[in-house]
């Protein structure tokens, strides 16, 4: 038993955040030591007092959810879960941004328990916040009864003057202020120190007045943030129910360091030994020894755990009771805890004859999202104010507004890039969350969808108008480099179908996803529906649309809209002595992790002439075409035109298909010669 008072043991306990924070920092050489000495009170308290959470079941779903926004802190949050309980061990602090250690440089979803999203970029942790906090209020919606509610969490956010300085912050206060998201509670870290020093140098605005703005309930907290102020901040929070609120509170960066605090010098380098052992003895710390936790303290924190555990019991029974008077209820609840898809979901998967007139894929998609939408019924998602061109709109499902939470139609407003991470955070929710615009837009929400891949999560994002072949809008719409710059991205799937029997299964695809997000490039004008598309054409990632007798003098790649374009060019080739096949490509990512004995079952390796064809730039068209091939596609930015006029100005008929198509057939090797290596 210790001798220490309880407020002792407290500030012992916050010192221990700050000295392991330090000594992992300067065992590493690099990081940012000083904003974790300045929020370890924070942080204790949330942990220790505050938050519902249960470090021997992480995944807890009523859990609260904490979520660092300001992820260069990293010690704070690794030494706050080692501390608690969560599984990070001492050695994983010691071996802090070392490779293969769950301590990267910035918390990486998935690497450790209570680790609830990757953070890192500045902006993403709150804007995804709004994503957590909304998934709460639409399961509450669907799961809550008079006797229980099995979510019920608070989602908190520790943001830096980084983080509020970023756009998609602004997009996503604004959001979550029009919602009223009142169990979403941000403390704003108003150090006044920036990597190039004071924050004035760049920041003078009020930032309460701007959320307050929002429809946030602000609280300015002083520059003493000590435990009880801390508690009852977040009491006043929660007290206001309608509102998102952020809780400012002055920090002093690098707290406690003779010669460092309210320095920038202590936000991105270790502090140095020298001064380590000056803040320790400054601090009353009892050992110098770098990665010491006294004994008095790892006993306060094994309390965090045994009150976790029974929280988490009385949980269990309310829930086993649920169960009892709700079986479908429960049973639906514990199908979306476990990511598992309703049995019998994809039996009937929407099919097109074609027979059927042409039918543009961002119009197939819209039927598609219907069938998905009574198939899968924790599809929720929305478009950034483009609903009626993207044709995105659940019919008869309601729109979530602030109070009315039944619905799963989301209005987004012109809020790309909050769209994006408000996707991922329903869907890190359980929930299977899309967003929509146009393709070219794709650009403004591009880093939440990078962390969608980074994290492997099955977030879907829908981009119509996927081309030049949008038309009259011209050259600022238009996208051209979007598709190779996303292809670009690991662990992502880019599904460009070319009719609407492609746009099904690729929307079955995405649904079936768990490990990676799934994105759709559909087109404004009508196409051609194809006929025995194979059930397996996304997973496959390309297929034999048309083929010739024997070896084909010419093997013609396409995406999207260019494949019947691709099919009409084959006709006068085959007219004209030179044998074709036609592939289309609708997932080339999918096509790239099949054996190479099926993908040289499609693209034959004999036959070098190779040529392909895709309404945007061609820069990573030269895996599959090689040296002797071609790529048709966008050397330059659009125009302002029709669609069938575009096309014809920059090449993308049949006639350049046959021109491009004899050239390179007659041009390359003849089957049978030594070949390079190709996809």
């Amino acid at each position: 038993m210790s001798d220490l008072t309880p407020e002792a043991i407290e500030k012992l306990s916050i010192d221990t955040i700050r000295t392991l924070s330090m000594d992992g920092v300067q065992r590493a050489n690099s990081g940012h030591p000083g904003t974790p000495m300045a929020l370890a009170p924070i942080t204790y308290t949330l942990f220790t007092k505050v938050m519902r959470h249960s470090p021997h079941n992480p995944l807890w779903p009523a859990r609260d959810r904490f979520i660092l926004s300001a992820g260069h802190a990293s010690m704070l949050l690794y030494s706050t879960l080692h501390l608690t309980g969560y599984g990070v061990s001492l050695e994983d602090l010691e071996n802090f941004r070392q490779l293969g250690s769950p301590t990267a440089g910035h918390p990486e979803y998935g690497h450790a328990p209570g680790i609830e999203m990757t953070t890192g970029p500045l902006g993403q942790g709150i804007a995804h916040a709004v994503g957590f906090a909304l998934a709460e209020r639409l399961l509450h919606s669907r799961f809550a009864t008079d006797d229980f509610d099995p979510v019920g969490h608070y989602t908190y956010v520790i943001a830096s003057d980084g983080d509020i300085e970023e756009g998609i912050s602004s997009e996503a206060g604004s959001l979550a202020g029009h919602l009223g998201l009142g169990r979403l509670i941000a403390f704003y870290d108003a150090n006044h120190i920036s990597i190039e020093g004071d924050t004035n140098l760049a920041l003078s605005e009020d930032t309460a007045k701007r959320y307050e703005a929002y429809g946030w309930q602000v609280i300015r907290q002083g520059e003493d943030i000590a435990v009880g102020d801390i508690e009852g901040a977040i009491e006043a929070a929660k007290a206001e129910p309608n509102k998102p609120t952020l809780i400012i509170v002055r920090t002093h960066i690098a707290f406690g360091s003779p010669n460092k605090v309210d320095t920038e010098g202590a936000h991105g380098a270790p502090l140095g030994d020298e001064e380590i052992k000056l803040t320790k003895e400054a601090y009353g710390f009892p050992s110098l020894e770098p990665f010491f936790v006294p004994p008095e303290v790892s006993e306060h924190y094994s309390t965090v755990a045994e009150h976790g555990d029974l929280a988490f019991k009385e949980w269990e029974g309310n829930f086993d009771a649920y169960r009892a008077n709700h079986p479908e209820l429960a049973a639906e609840f514990d199908r979306l805890q476990v990511g598992e898809l309703p049995d019998g979901w994809d039996a009937e998967i929407p099919t097109f004859s074609p027979d059927d007139k042409p039918v543009a894929t961002r119009k197939a998609s819209e039927a598609v999202i219907q069938w998905a939408a009574k198939q899968v019924p924790e599809l929720v998602g929305g478009s950034a104010d483009l609903a009626p061109s993207n044709l995105t709109l659940m019919a008869d499902a309601g729109s979530v507004q602030a109070g009315d939470w039944g619905g799963r139609n989301l209005h987004f407003g012109i809020r790309e890039h909050a769209m994006g991470a408000a996707v991922n955070g329903l869907t890190l929710s359980g929930l299977r969350g899309y967003g929509a615009t146009f393709l070219i837009f794709s650009d403004y929400m591009k880093p939440a969808m990078r962390l969608a891949a980074l994290m492997g999560i099955p977030s879907i994002y829908v981009f119509t108008h996927d081309s030049i072949g949008l038309g009259e809008d011209g050259p600022t719409h238009q996208p051209v480099e979007q598709l190779w710059s996303l292809r670009a991205t690991p662990n992502i799937d880019v599904i460009r179908p070319a009719d609407a029997n492609e746009t099904a299964l690729g929307w079955a695809h995405a649904l079936r996803a768990n490990d990676r997000p799934s994105m759709f490039a559909l087109s404004r004008q009508n196409l051609p529906i194809l006929g025995n598309v194979p059930a397996d054409a996304i997973e496959k990632g390309a297929w034999v649309v048309k083929d010739t007798e024997g070896t084909p003098d010419l093997i013609i790649i396409a995406t999207g809209s260019e494949v019947s374009i691709a099919l009409d060019g084959a006709k006068l080739l085959d007219d004209a002595g030179v044998s074709t096949r036609v592939v289309s490509a609708p997932c080339l990512e999918r096509f790239n992790e099949q054996p190479q004995d099926y993908k040289d079952s499609v693209l034959l390796p004999d036959v070098r002439a190779r040529l392909s064809i895709e309404a945007g730039s061609t820069v990573g068209w030269h895996r599959y075409v090689g040296d002797a091939g071609y790529s048709i596609g966008m050397e330059s930015f659009g125009a302002s035109g029709p669609q069938p006029a575009l096309y014809e100005h920059f090449g993308f008929t049949p006639e350049k298909v046959l021109e491009h198509g004899k050239r390179v057939a007659e041009a390359a090797p003849t089957p049978g010669s030594v070949q390079p290596e190709l996809a």
